[in-house]
């Protein structure tokens, strides 16, 4: 036995079972071809030797890290050269891997858990790419004319340690657009949505997967406060190894989304998260995971916006950005951070007054106020939120968040439901995709009495996006549709839950303290009563209309509630 430092490239066939079935004489003989023409006269241009060979995979050792990366990254290209004639069905397609170990040499192969990385970093790999070991990286970069895109670290079978992988390809030719030529962003945010990988190694499964980016950009595209890049010009990267700043540079675009796909036997799920759905019913799949990834990227992107434009000199703010400030500003949920928000809503339409959107912002702020109590002039109020309302739904006939505003800010201040609920189900027929859609119709829906289909709303918006900052409005939402349907357990576990993600909203500590007490839970009822009385001292009974929809059979259960909880009349 023989111990040595030595690079390690595995590489191994992409669905070589599947080529087998469909054809083992042709499928040998191909193998054979590529690696006798393709792949073993790199080997020997590069220093290597093979060590190891079974069936569709081969491994091979380098005295240099160097020589081991570049063999690697021009066999793909010959190999993917040879393919470019051939029919998809009938290209033979291999992943790579590359480590630097200390390993066991004994009659003429080599062993240790240097070599067992390699084989995982291989699988780690695109199909026709090439994937390296961060120590490997470390001994090539700058040496090699090669583009590295930092895979992360990972997990993988039987290696104790996180292995750190990193992508190689060719560093990228200089882009078509010169310095001169490149995109100016647009005033809206704007994204991209690569073709996603299809990782099944399965190449009749990347219908799945590029339809599934389809939905994914026909869904944001509904989004009118984004800009989308459309189909064809993302589907120009696919099959690419792509530097991500690169490709916005060159489609103009601020944000970029990737993203894997992997089939299971009849299952697939997307890496950020899992869905079970079986591909027999492959478009309810593809529309269950469009939903998740556009509720949990776009409230993402609105912080992310919010953020930009907190850091831009007050003096040069235009109407968008006055609108993503009152957003900001808005969700500190305090009367004068309410206050503050209108005002910079007032601004944004200022500036544009076909701003549909400030519109319903605007009506939303009045929302807020009698949720809380925050009313000066409840009738003045209410005539000023009726009109903002009623313009974000007229400029807004084609724009959900405009319609969804203006539509709840109508049923819950100025007490019209059948319009504000008509206005959020165009909205929701417009984007079906749109989280807050389903939370305003969830609320209305309550007011009408229609408390299952006000839960299944709410269901949607909580699974569509589970991190939102309006969590606690949908939690609250569902403690609501419960306690007026008499199940006061349920009320009360929801109202525990958003009172946990802000303690101090008015709106859920007065539905948790009637849950408490109809749940006969008097002494949390009544902590959560002193809890009230401390933020506003002014809380009664006798003005709960002032502050919730007077549905009167609501109205009375709730009141009596906080007449057990200890609320003064």
């Amino acid at each position: 036995m023989e111990r040595r430092l030595t690079a390690i490239l595995a590489a191994d066939v992409v669905g070589y079972s599947r080529l087998m079935g469909a054809d083992e004489v042709g499928t040998l003989a191909q193998l054979k071809r590529l690696r006798a023409e393709v792949i073993e006269p790199k080997i020997t241009e590069s220093h290597g030797r093979i060590v190891g060979s079974a069936g569709d995979s081969l491994l091979v050792e380098f005295a240099s890290a160097v020589h081991a990366v570049q063999c690697a990254v021009e066999a793909q290209e010959g190999l993917a050269a040879h393919n470019a004639s051939l029919p998809e069905d009938k290209r033979m397609t291999f992943r790579m891997g590359v480590n630097l170990s200390d390993v066991i040499a004994e009659d003429d192969t080599i062993y240790g858990d240097g070599v067992n990385i390699a084989a995982r970093l291989e699988k780690l790999a695109e199909p026709g790419g090439v994937c390296v070991a961060r120590n490997v990286y470390e001994q090539v970069k700058g040496k090699l004319d090669y583009a590295y895109t930092d895979l992360g670290s990972h997990h993988v079978h039987n290696i104790v340690e996180a292995v750190r992988a990193y992508q190689v390809s060719r560093a990228k030719p200089t882009s078509v657009f010169s310095t001169r030529e490149r995109l100016t962003l647009p005033e809206k945010p704007s994204i991209a949505v690569l073709p996603f990988d299809n990782l099944s190694g399965d190449p009749e499964q990347g219908y799945f997967a590029d339809g599934m980016v389809e939905e994914i950009i026909t869904a944001l595209s509904r989004t009118r406060w984004l800009f989308v890049i459309a189909r064809n010009s993302s589907f120009t990267y696919k099959g690419r190894a792509v530097d991500i700043k690169q490709v916005g540079r060159e489609l103009g675009v601020r944000y970029v989304l990737e993203g894997s796909v992997r089939k299971a036997a009849s299952r697939a799920h997307l890496w950020a998260d899992r869905f079970d759905g079986g591909l027999e019913d492959v478009f309810d799949l593809q529309e269950e995971v469009t939903r998740s990834v556009v509720g949990a990227i776009a409230p993402k992107l609105e912080q992310a916006e919010i953020e930009r434009a907190k850091r831009k000199p007050t003096e040069h703010l235009d109407a968008y950005d006055y609108y993503l400030r009152g957003i900001a500003s808005l969700h500190q949920l305090t009367r004068e951070s309410n206050a503050n928000a209108l005002q910079l809503f007032y601004k944004a339409i200022e500036l544009d007054p076909e701003f549909a959107s400030a519109y319903g912002m605007a009506a939303w702020c009045a929302v807020m106020r009698k949720a809380n109590g925050w009313m000066a002039d409840r009738e003045q109020e209410t005539v000023e939120t009726e009109r903002l309302a009623l313009k974000a739904v007229d400029l807004g006939r084609d724009d959900g968040v405009a319609l969804s505003l203006g539509g709840h800010a109508l049923a819950f201040v100025v007490g019209d439901n059948n319009s504000g609920a008509a206005f959020i189900d165009r909205a929701l027929a417009l984007n079906p995709n749109l989280a807050t859609a389903w939370l305003f119709s969830g609320w209305v829906r309550v007011d009408l009495g229609d408390t299952e289909t006000a839960l299944q709303h709410l269901a949607t918006a909580i699974r569509m996006s589970p991190v939102d900052p309006l969590m606690f409005d949908m939690q609250n939402a569902v403690a609501v549709v419960h306690l007026f349907a008499g199940r006061f357990e349920e009320a009360s576990s929801w109202a525990e839950r958003s009172l946990r993600e802000k303690p101090d909203f008015l709106g859920s500590l007065r539905y948790a303290a009637a849950s408490y007490a109809h749940a006969g839970r008097t002494e949390d009822a009544q902590k959560v009563v002193s809890r009230i009385l401390a933020l506003d001292p002014g809380q009664r009974i006798s003005n709960l209309a002032d502050v919730v929809s007077a549905v009167p059979a609501h109205m009375a259960l709730l009141a009596e509630g906080l007449r057990k909880a200890g609320l003064p009349e």
